[in-house]
């Protein structure tokens, strides 16, 4: 996979580019907004990551020219800036995908195997999960239950989405260790039982029927009963 990185922090850069050599990618460093959108307009790239904010040309101007000039190479934003409106400019100047940062390599480059999936088999587009009467928009990165809207941090979102694309299934500590948070081991921390206490809270309280649940000695399964 050809992947061109436009990253201004050097120190930020040459790690992801690094690791995504590791990984086997073919990965082409641009730190200049301006030099990024002239290599993604010539080259012949397979993925574009894009920083947010950059020298000369930010990150969603980028996307919104190369739209214009109908190029059609999946794109995803890195940016610190993480609320809902933030995410959902990104996704309307044109991107593909927005990762907030701080974030685990395990997931950039788990979404950027799936960005590489759906361009080259569309069938495998998919812009809404569903769980009994619980919503989640992957576009606008809204959760509803109900038609109420839920509201959710960063890492709840990431913990709900894995579990609604699990649904009915009984999910262990080291696939959400794994998959949410991007640990290769067990840090011995009460950190999933804390987010799944609260997502809990905020997609059950209120409603008459319990979604998520605890399976003793095994994990969590999201589902209706």
């Amino acid at each position: 996979m050809n992947v061109l990185l436009v990253e201004d922090d050097p120190s930020v850069g040459e790690f992801i580019a690094s690791e995504l050599a590791t990984a086997g990618y073919n990965c082409t460093l641009k730190s200049d907004g301006l030099e990024g959108l002239e290599a993604a307009l010539r080259g012949d790239f397979d993925i574009v990551v894009v920083d947010r904010m950059l020298p000369s040309l930010d990150g969603l101007s980028i996307v919104s020219r190369l739209r214009e000039a109908g190029h059609l190479t999946p794109v995803l934003v890195l940016s610190a800036l993480a609320e809902v409106e933030d995410r959902v400019k990104g996704l309307h100047s044109g991107a593909d995908d927005y990762l907030t940062k701080p974030f685990s390599m395990a997931e950039l480059q788990a979404r950027l195997e799936v960005l590489y999936r759906r361009a080259n088999n569309p069938s495998e587009t998919q812009t809404r999960l569903q769980v009994a009467d619980l919503e989640m928009d992957l576009l606008s990165q809204e959760v509803r239950r109900q038609q109420d809207l839920i509201n959710l941090q960063p890492r709840e979102y990431k913990l709900l989405e894995f579990l609604m694309r699990h649904a009915g299934q009984v999910v262990t500590r080291a696939m959400l260790l794994e998959h949410v948070w991007g640990y290769h081991f067990d840090p011995q921390t009460n950190v999933i039982d804390v987010h799944v206490s609260r997502l809990r809270q905020k997609i059950d309280r209120g409603f008459d029927t319990p979604l998520l649940t605890t399976v003793r000695g095994a994990g969590y399964r999201l589902g209706s009963p």
